[in-house]
C-alpha cells in the first residue's frame, strides 16, 4: 500500500515544537509544567503531492513503509519514535499520538509527545499539539456525565519514570489541561512510574488502568512491580481524589527457574467471571511468556501464583501464561460484541514465527512479525492472523502497536497505530527498537481473517 499523506498546516510555529524536538535543552523545568502547542510541525515524511503547502518534503514512495504515514522522525538526530497511541472521536475523526526519546531528546526530564488528528478514516494526518511532559501516554475518550459530554484524555508520565498526569482536551487534541495540582491531574505527588500506551478499562462502574511501581530497583525490569488504578465512572478524572490504587505485587527473581527478568506494560483486563486482572509482558529467554495477576475481592490487594501453566505445575490458576509474543508489549481488548457469558478477546503481539526464533537470544529483540491472536479465557491464546511481516529482524519492526476496534455499523476492522522501524534516506532505523515511523494501518474483517489470509505464507515462517 502507498503511504498516506502528513497534511502540515499553511501556517506553522516554526519556532515552537519542531525546534525544540530537534534541538532539545537540556535545561530542567518543573515536572508538572505543561506546553501544549497546536499545529506545530514535525520532521516528516509526505509524498511530492504535498509540495505546495511549503513545507519541507521528499519523495518516499520507493521507501515507504506498509500503512499510512502519520509521522516520521529521522534517525539520525539521535530521536526515535515511541509510545503509539490512537483514539476515535465521537465525531468520527481519529486522533494519535506518539512521544520521542532517545540520546537527542529531554526524556528524562521532560517528555514530549505530539498529537496527530485524521478526518478521512486514517488516510491523511496532520499534527495538532506538542505535549509537553508527557511520556509513555496513552490517548482514551471518556464520558463522565457531565454536561461537558465526552472528551479526549491523555494518561501517562510526566517524563522516563516520572509522576502519573492526566490531561483532558475539550477540542479533539488540539488544547490540552494542565496538570499543575490534585485537582487538575497531578495524580502522584511524588514516586516513579513506567507504564506504555494500555488500555483503559471501564468495569462495574469503574475505570481502570494497570501502572507499574519502578522504584523496587535502579535495573530495567527487576525495578517494576504492578499496581492497578481505578476511578468511578462518573468522576472528575483530573482529580486525584477520584482515583483508588491496589497494592503493589512484588517480583522474585525465583520465578521461572531463575530465568524472570521483569514484568511490565499490563493490561487492566475483566475476567470471565468478572474479576480485574492485570495482564503483564515477561521478560524471559526466550520469550513466549505473559503473567495473570488478578485483584482480589477486597479491591486493594493483588494475587499471584508464580507457577507455569506449561509445565502442568499451575493448572487453571498458573500465574505465568503462554502466548506468543509475550516478552514484548501487547495490549488486549474484549471484542464489545461478545457477550458477557462468553467473552471473546484479541490482542496483536510480536509472535516469533520458527523461521526466526534464532534470530536473536532473547525474543524481546524480534520484532518483525505482527500477529493477532484470539482467546476466550485470556490463558490460552490462537494464532489468527499476520497483518504485517518483514523478513529482516534486525532493523525492521511493528512494535508496542495500540489499536482499537471499528466495528460501527456494518464494519469488523481494526484501526492500529504501529511504531515502525523501516528504511529511509537517512539510513533508517539504525535497530528494530530505535524507530523512524508512525504508522496507521486498518485490519478489514479481522475476526474472520486466518492464518492462510496472512500477508506472508504462514508455512514458510514454520506455522
Amino acid at each position: 500500500m502507498i503511504a498516506g499523506q502528513l497534511i502540515m498546516p499553511a501556517t506553522q510555529n516554526t519556532a515552537a515544537c519542531a525546534s525544540n524536538i530537534q534541538r532539545p535543552t537540556s535545561n530542567a523545568q518543573h515536572p508538572t509544567g505543561n506546553t501544549a502547542r497546536p499545529t506545530t510541525p514535525v520532521q516528516a515524511s509526505v509524498p511530492t503531492s504535498t509540495l505546495d503547502i511549503g513545507c519541507p518534503t521528499f519523495d518516499i514512495r520507493r521507501e515507504a513503509p506498509p500503512g499510512n504515514i502519520i509521522s516520521h522522525i529521522r534517525p539520525d538526530i539521535g530521536q526515535y519514535v515511541g509510545s503509539p497511541s490512537i483514539a476515535i472521536l465521537p465525531d468520527g475523526a481519529y486522533v494519535a499520538s506518539h512521544d520521542l526519546f532517545g540520546p537527542g531528546t529531554t526524556e528524562h526530564k521532560r517528555a514530549t509527545t505530539l498529537i496527530f488528528r485524521s478526518e478521512d478514516r486514517g488516510a491523511t494526518w496532520r499534527q495538532i499539539a506538542c505535549v509537553e511532559p508527557a511520556f509513555w501516554s496513552n490517548l482514551f475518550v471518556h464520558d463522565s456525565g457531565d454536561a461537558r459530554g465526552a472528551a479526549l484524555y491523555l494518561f501517562g508520565p510526566t517524563h522516563h519514570h516520572g509522576l502519573l498526569v492526566i490531561r483532558r482536551s475539550d477540542d479533539g487534541g488540539h488544547t490540552w489541561t494542565e496538570p499543575r495540582d490534585a485537582a487538575s491531574g497531578l495524580l502522584t505527588p511524588y514516586g516513579q512510574y513506567h507504564t506504555a500506551p494500555m488500555p483503559m478499562l471501564a468495569h462495574r462502574g469503574r475505570i481502570w488502568r494497570a501502572v507499574e511501581d519502578a522504584t523496587a530497583s535502579t535495573h530495567w525490569g527487576q525495578r517494576y512491580n504492578p499496581v492497578l488504578m481505578s476511578a468511578p465512572l462518573g468522576a472528575d478524572l483530573l482529580r486525584r481524589d477520584s482515583w483508588s490504587f491496589s497494592g503493589m505485587y512484588r517480583q522474585s527473581r525465583d520465578w521461572l527457574g531463575g530465568r524472570f527478568g521483569g514484568w511490565l506494560e499490563g493490561n487492566a483486563v475483566a475476567l470471565p467471571d468478572g474479576r480485574v486482572a492485570d495482564v503483564l509482558r515477561v521478560d524471559y529467554a526466550p520469550g513466549g511468556k505473559a503473567a495473570l495477576v488478578t485483584l482480589a475481592d477486597d479491591g486493594h490487594t493483588l494475587e499471584f501464583s508464580p507457577a507455569d501453566a506449561s509445565n502442568g505445575t499451575g493448572g487453571t490458576g498458573a500465574g505465568f501464561i503462554d502466548l506468543p509474543g509475550g516478552p514484548t508489549k501487547f495490549s488486549i481488548r474484549r471484542d464489545p460484541r461478545s457477550p458477557d457469558s462468553a467473552p471473546v478477546y484479541w490482542t496483536l503481539a510480536n509472535a516469533v514465527p520458527p523461521r526466526h526464533a534464532r534470530d536473536k537470544e532473547n525474543h524481546c529483540a524480534i520484532r518483525n512479525t505482527l500477529a493477532l491472536l484470539r482467546s476466550t479465557d485470556l490463558r490460552n491464546w490462537e494464532l489468527r492472523y499476520v497483518p504485517l511481516y518483514h523478513p529482516d529482524s534486525k532493523r525492521h519492526a511493528f512494535q508496542y502497536v495500540d489499536w482499537l476496534f471499528d466495528t460501527d455499523g456494518n464494519g469488523d476492522d481494526l484501526v492500529v497505530a504501529s511504531r515502525t522501524a523501516w528504511d529511509d534516506q537517512h539510513g533508517g532505523a539504525p535497530n528494530e527498537h530505535d524507530a523512524n515511523f508512525l504508522t496507521f494501518h486498518r485490519i478489514q474483517n479481522f475476526s474472520t481473517q486466518t492464518m492462510a489470509d496472512s500477508v506472508v505464507d504462514p508455512t514458510g515462517l514454520g506455522w
